[in-house]
């Protein structure tokens, strides 16, 4: 292959994985929350705005603003000053998070990752990592008894 050539293919290369992070990005916050509002929901019965405002660490109303464009993209439903609940979207995001998250951290922690640090940075890799990827993480899980 001729020098510009590959050149030329290593761009489009670079720009498909920097357009594929972006959109990873955009949807990382929606992602979190879901996880988050699931997991209250399965402990406690219900998610509240404060509750989750207090496990992220952040303001009230960075809750607020964020519901409010989970409600608009149909993920979330909530009613002033009441329970917040997952549509069937919603529910749909937060179990491939969790399973994202799951298959992540098991590799991780098969690679010999410390517990705290594979479920730190499997919060964060869960968003980026290609379904192929996953699938090659879970296969090697299976393989090595985990």
């Amino acid at each position: 292959m001729p020098r510009a050539a590959k050149h030329q293919r290593g761009a489009k290369l670079r720009s498909a994985a920097f357009s594929r992070i972006r959109s990873d990005h955009q949807s990382e916050l929606a992602e979190d929350y879901v996880e988050l509002i699931a997991d209250l929901i399965d402990e406690r019965g219900e998610a509240r705005g404060t509750d989750v405002a207090m496990r992220l660490g952040v303001a009230n109303a960075t809750v607020v603003k964020t519901l409010k464009r989970l409600q608009d993209a149909g993920l979330v439903t909530q009613e002033p000053y009441r329970a917040i609940f997952l549509t069937g979207e919603g529910w749909k995001m937060a179990e491939d998070g969790r399973r994202k998250h799951r298959i992540v951290e098991g590799f991780l922690l098969a690679l010999g990752v410390s517990e705290e640090t594979a479920r730190i940075d499997s919060e964060g890799i869960e968003h980026h990592v290609s379904e192929e990827t996953l699938r090659a993480m879970a296969r090697f899980l299976a393989r090595n008894g985990r």
